[in-house]
């Protein structure tokens, strides 16, 4: 570990500053890659200024977020500490790592906006229930006097659904079918284990 402290403080000013960029922003970017490996990574922060506009670049992505300043650091940390052997020029050396640094802000911010279309393409929609068949996870008073919740396998998918019915209470674990989409959010069954055969 001395070692390393050592060596570092042996690099000159500009040297020490990019593998302090390089070092936490590749730290910070492997939480975050880990984060979302385990689906633990929900959301991600906006730098506010002052209520100011973060520049908004669709599909819930904003410029000045705490991914992208990440990526910017990264790619601006990395590219001095490559490029530092071959450019002795301090300022041309910074122009570039900072245009390095812009170029992983777009290419990460293009790759988001990829994923987040084919998720959106992807996505489930309450629609794609009607007419099928679920399981009553828990039960669905009688009359539409409240709701209970379904189980449905939807494309490969199983969601949990709430659900009305206009007959009598069905119990938990009884087959419906999906007859009516109520709202975005809930589904009106019937029980279709009325007409079994013993």
């Amino acid at each position: 570990m001395e070692e390393l402290v050592s060596m570092f403080q042996s690099l000159d000013t500009m040297q020490q500053v990019f593998w302090g960029c390089a070092i936490v922003a590749s730290l910070i970017f492997l939480v975050q890659f880990i984060l979302v490996m385990c689906g633990l990574d929900h959301s991600d922060m906006d730098v506010d200024f002052d209520g100011s506009d973060t520049m908004d670049l669709g599909n819930g992505i904003n410029l000045f977020s705490i991914k992208n300043i990440v990526n910017f650091f990264l790619g601006f940390g990395w590219a001095g500490v490559c490029l530092r052997s071959c450019i002795e020029n301090d300022a041309l050396l910074v122009v570039l790592s900072l245009a390095v640094g812009c170029v992983f802000v777009a290419m990460f911010v293009l790759i988001y906006k990829q994923t987040r279309r084919l998720e959106k393409n992807g996505a489930f929609s309450i629609s794609d229930c009607l007419d099928k068949t679920a399981s009553v996870y828990i039960r669905i008073p009688a009359g539409c006097q409240g709701k209970g919740k379904i189980q449905i396998s939807v494309d490969g998918s199983v969601h949990e659904i709430d659900a009305l019915t206009d007959e009598d209470e069905i119990a938990s674990g009884m087959k419906v079918k999906v007859v009516e989409i109520v709202d975005s959010e809930t589904v009106k069954v019937v029980n279709t284990q009325y007409n079994l055969v013993i």
